[in-house]
């Protein structure tokens, strides 16, 4: 099958309650703005010819907007993550049901495990898992043992300077590594590590070819990567940001 199919979940009217463990809480998140900058961000990717799935809603559970920590998919087989905040759990509501209608097969990370889809980096035949947050070993076992038939390699890293591995990490479409360096525990492990001026310019969302969707926080990582010859698409999330929120938390992305 080939598609570009982008999974969504619009925001919950108590989106200010979210969960924050590495800043400090805002004062004052706005829904209204939120809604609204949820609606260009799912435009964003549309009239870069993606086609939105959008999961049911979850009004109760402020951070339902941040799908991406509820599911990890690779080729035909979506992985249900089970939270490391319990409070997160009943985000899984609809879920199982929405992916299947698109064709995926789908297992459950089961209890003792904990993982969330945030600190899942998937590049090539490679798969990084965050380890010391919100993802457990056993959680991380878990999602090994249902990747095994697709020939990766699943490597834990330790994460304790940011809520997800994705906060502080993702990868550019070449496979270089890309991180604000006081965010991430050790550059080194990765061969290819670049650099970036800024928390928010860590987080790419590919959207094929050179393109990537980036933070409009962050001009000046737009800057360097424009020069390396990215195509990057801006946007406007700053009241996901003040809920430790990103570009890659905002979607999950369906290819096949």
């Amino acid at each position: 099958m080939h598609r570009r199919l982008a999974l969504v979940r619009r925001p919950s009217p108590r989106l200010a309650d979210g969960i924050v463990t590495h800043i400090a809480r805002s004062p004052f998140v706005d829904p209204d703005l939120a809604l609204r900058q949820w609606e260009e961000y799912c435009a964003a990717l549309r009239r870069r010819g993606w086609d939105l799935v959008e999961a049911p809603p979850v009004d109760d559970c402020p951070d339902g907007v941040f799908i991406e920590d509820q599911v990890v998919v690779f080729g035909d087989l979506a992985v249900l993550c089970r939270s490391g905040s319990p409070e997160r759990r009943a985000e899984q509501v609809g879920l199982r049901e929405t992916l299947e209608q698109v064709g995926y097969r789908c297992i459950e990370i089961e209890e003792p495990g904990t993982l969330d889809g945030g600190d899942v980096l998937k590049w090539g035949r490679t798969v990084w898992v965050g380890s010391g947050g919100r993802s457990n070993d056993e959680g991380i076992a878990q999602l090994a043992q249902a990747l095994s038939g697709f020939a990766v390699t699943v490597s834990p890293v330790p994460v304790t300077r940011a809520l997800h591995l994705k906060s502080a990490v993702t990868a550019l479409p070449s496979g270089t590594i890309i991180g604000h360096e006081p965010t991430v525990d050790d550059p080194a492990q990765w061969a290819d590590f670049l650099p970036v001026p800024e928390e928010a310019g860590a987080h790419v969302v590919l959207l094929g070819g050179m393109s990537v969707l980036m933070s409009a926080a962050a001009p000046r990582t737009a800057h360097l990567l424009q020069g390396r010859g990215h195509d990057v698409v801006p946007v406007d999330i700053s009241e996901f940001e003040k809920l430790e929120g990103c570009v890659t938390c905002l979607s999950v992305r369906l290819r096949g």
